[in-house]
């Protein structure tokens, strides 16, 4: 037997919270490069949004593959491999922007996202399964709390330093030489290799610390558990984690809707009448209340039922949409960002409730869950596409129906049974790791 001590559940809670926070931190910096390369290839707005798109599509499309590395090599190693997948994403910004190629840019952008796909789908579940199953909720809460904290951190350091020269406009670029445009694209490009190497060294250190810590390995939640291959089909047989998977897309669209209409909403001169450029400023209410309230959910859990909590919190976010439907001015401006603070405790408190009692198939429902994040994608444009015929304010009638579910699964979809039916007909034992 090894004689090597395993790190005790709060030392490995630690040191995982820590990737939350790293990326957290790179996911934000996409709102940098937007931005950025928009200047240096001189692209419109459309063509910008391939940044969002190649980063969101590899949620999609990288989950489930995602899903069977954990299954089959279990958390540690999946941790490590979706780290070094990262870096090599980070690594790849430098030729891209050496060439310059907005297309090699895309690539490493989609490297880097599927190298955070996976650690999405390992380290949600490995962070609710490392301890009691109790604050099971609590403890995902407080490391998607370190998550937001890198969103806000992130861009305030390293934003400078990608931005850090004159962007100039289209008519000025046109009105250069050739020559010029082109050294200024090259200086402009160049100025992304510095950070993303630090990110890539940042991230193989990462590697390094959790390849080297004997962090608990936890193999009783993956496939390798039981010896047999569960299939999708099978983990989707479990209605909480099937009801879950349509709460996060409901919930990240929601989200994501009500961030995407923010500064037009409170533009409008019914609303708040505020200029672009002010409005903007104004978000940090929004997406930092949600950060201020996981920290407050992490606590509140450990004397409130978790679920309860969720469905309270989605019927308060649920009346704030009507609110801010149903008036006008500081009122209807107040409401709506007000509900960044009860969006807070929402992702990881569907996430725990829906991978809970899944045992070996935990790996696959989680890469599952991490696929729905694609919600953030659709329902915005179904939203978009509502208010270009009644207005943004009437199609606050979307994300308010993702809300009304949420409170629905909070109460009533998330619940389980003491015992689930496998495919061979025996029952199985919902996994429970203890301290």
């Amino acid at each position: 037997m090894n004689q090597q001590r395993e790190l005790s559940h709060p030392a490995a809670i630690a040191i995982v919270s820590l990737i939350f926070f790293a990326w957290g931190g790179m996911t934000s910096l996409n709102d940098v490069l937007i931005p950025h390369l928009k200047a240096v290839f001189s692209m419109n707005y459309a063509q910008t949004m391939l940044i969002q798109f190649t980063f969101f599509g590899a949620y999609f499309l990288m989950s489930l593959p995602s899903g069977a590395v954990v299954s089959r090599l279990g958390y540690k190693p999946s941790i490590v491999i979706g780290l070094l997948t990262a870096a090599v994403g980070a690594l790849l910004f430098y030729p891209a922007a050496k060439l310059p190629s907005y297309g090699v840019f895309l690539t490493a952008l989609f490297v880097l996202a599927s190298g955070i796909t996976l650690l999405q789908v390992a380290a949600n579940p490995y962070i609710s399964l490392l301890g009691s199953p109790a604050a099971s909720h609590s403890r995902l809460n407080l490391a998607q709390a370190l998550n937001s904290l890198g969103t806000t951190v992130f861009p305030f350091f390293i934003g400078p330093l990608i931005l850090s020269g004159v962007v100039l406009g289209a008519d000025q670029l046109a009105a250069m030489s050739p020559t010029a445009a082109a050294a200024y694209r090259a200086e402009q490009a160049q100025s992304v290799q510095l950070p993303y190497l630090l990110l890539a060294g940042g991230l193989v250190l990462m590697a390094l610390l959790v390849f080297a810590l004997r962090i608990p390995a936890l193999r009783e939640a993956t496939d390798a558990a039981d010896g047999r291959h569960h299939t999708y089909r099978e983990t989707l047989r479990h209605p909480h984690l099937r009801w879950g998977v349509l709460a996060i897309f409901l919930y990240v669209g929601a989200e994501v809707s009500i961030g995407s209409f923010l500064i037009n909403y409170m533009a409008d001169p019914r609303i708040g009448g505020l200029s672009e450029a002010t409005a903007s400023r104004y978000l940090v209410y929004y997406w930092g209340g949600a950060m201020v309230g996981r920290f407050i959910g992490a606590a509140l859990m450990t004397v409130v039922d978790a679920r309860k909590l969720l469905a309270l919190f989605a019927v308060v976010a649920a009346v704030l949409l009507a609110t801010t439907m149903a008036s006008k001015g500081s009122v209807a401006m107040w409401s709506v960002l007000a509900i960044g603070l009860f969006n807070s405790i929402m992702f990881p408190t569907i996430f725990t409730s829906a991978i809970e009692g899944m045992g070996p198939m935990t790996g696959k429902a989680s890469s599952l869950l991490v696929m729905a994040i694609v919600g953030g994608a659709l329902i915005p444009m179904a939203q978009g596409a509502l208010a270009d015929h009644i207005g943004i304010q009437a199609a606050f009638a979307i994300p308010l129906a993702c809300y009304a579910y949420i409170a629905w699964y909070g109460l009533r979809g998330s619940r389980i049974g003491v015992r689930h039916a496998s495919t061979d007909g025996a029952a199985q034992a919902p996994v429970r790791v203890m301290h």
